[in-house]
């Protein structure tokens, strides 16, 4: 199943997150969970769509991003029924 991880920024936000943030996306991606991520043009937060078995298992993923240890994000999660478009 797919879950989209929203990911908003808190007052707290400190910028020094992202690159621990960046390294667990990477972490993600090299264990076959991470189908696509990215960040929202107006800095405002971004989002990815994780693979898990359970929404338990996806929010223990969302829980263990550094945005969300930091309090620099709050992380939200969602079961997604995406349906995939070829990219252009």
């Amino acid at each position: 199943m797919h879950f989209l991880i929203l990911a908003l920024r808190t007052p707290d936000f400190d910028p020094q997150v992202i690159a621990p943030h960046l390294a667990y996306l990477d972490e993600l991606r090299s264990r076959g969970l991470l189908a696509v991520s990215g960040r929202f043009i107006d800095q405002s937060g971004g989002a990815y769509i994780v693979r898990a078995e359970s929404i338990t298992e996806a929010e223990a993923i969302a829980a263990a991003d550094p945005l969300a240890s930091a309090g620099a994000s709050e992380l939200a999660v969602w079961a997604w029924d995406v349906n995939w478009i070829d990219p252009c």
